[in-house]
């Protein structure tokens, strides 16, 4: 009989992880560029053993700093359009792309371990480019793609201001969150397993210490932290990753998250997020003679 249990106790939990790290998400809408605002352009990049990915470029100013803007978990690049389109009016150059198993991109997530390398790749391709300022980036993300942003941001001296919301320090993190919104944990050691399977998964990454652990070295970096009520799990590691973060920073607690708030919430979210990035990082030209 503990056998028994022991064993159904772990299939239950390896299937519960890998309904986690497939993700459920809806299928990347067809949008034709050519009809929308702001011109956007495809453009590719290649990830160093994982294959290449799709993003969209929207151009500002010639030789302003780029803005790449990360989705989150269980989200994909066009739910954050309207953001895209309040950094562009401002004339910054915005970027953004699907991580991998989200939207247009195939594959099995790691929620950060491997996404932060595809943050790292969008950049150092959009630094090739000779319509934006190669040495100074914008980011912006939420939950997975906060984690992905500080993670760059603790690593690459191009980054010259970011703004996290919800964001975690460990993946470990959200698998636990993920296991237990799904009301499993009931069960004894199902929390235990996952973990256990998850590590197993991502066994490349053991060393990855929790992004707290790096953070002092965004000392001089402006950075902006959204909190919000509604993710609780969520809110209490945000807010350990304000306390933790050095200065200049600024926290900003909000009733609901990004994703779900009402047209006029996103308005005033999104009116904070440019003021950010105007007063911190202007878009103004850096190129040679523009």
């Amino acid at each position: 009989m503990a056998l028994f249990l022991f064993v159904s106790i772990a299939a239950v939990s390896g299937f519960l992880l890998y309904q986690v790290l497939r993700t459920t998400h809806a299928a990347a809408p067809t949008i034709d560029l050519n009809v929308m605002m702001g011109h956007p352009v495809d453009f590719s990049f290649s990830v160093p053993g994982g294959g290449s990915r799709d993003g969209w470029f929207y151009p500002g100013l010639r030789g302003s700093p780029t803005i790449v803007v990360c989705h989150g978990f269980h989200s994909q690049r066009s739910d954050v359009l309207t953001l895209v389109t309040a950094l562009q009016d401002q004339q910054f150059n915005v970027f953004l792309f699907d991580f991998t198993a989200h939207g247009t991109s195939p594959g099995v997530t790691t929620l950060g371990y491997h996404e932060v390398a595809e943050l790292q790749a969008a950049m150092q391709a959009l630094a090739t480019r000779d319509d934006v300022d190669p040495k100074h980036f914008g980011l912006w993300g939420v939950d997975m793609g906060g984690y992905v942003v500080l993670e760059n941001a603790v690593s690459d001296p191009r980054v010259s201001a970011f703004i996290v919301d919800d964001a975690y320090a460990d993946p470990r993190d959200m698998v636990h969150i993920e296991v237990k919104r799904s009301g499993l944990t009931v069960l004894p050691y199902v929390s235990k397993f996952c973990d256990l399977g998850f590590r197993m998964f991502n066994y490349q990454y053991r060393r990855q210490q929790p992004v707290t652990a790096l953070l002092a070295r965004t000392k001089g970096i402006p950075k902006l932290f959204f909190v919000s009520d509604d993710r609780p799990d969520l809110a209490r590691d945000m807010t350990n990753i304000f306390t933790l973060a050095p200065e200049p920073k600024q926290m900003i607690r909000d009733r609901t998250s990004y994703p779900d708030m009402s047209d006029e919430d996103r308005k005033n979210y999104e009116s904070q997020v440019v003021s950010f990035f105007l007063l911190n990082l202007p878009a103004t030209s850096r190129v040679p003679g523009q």
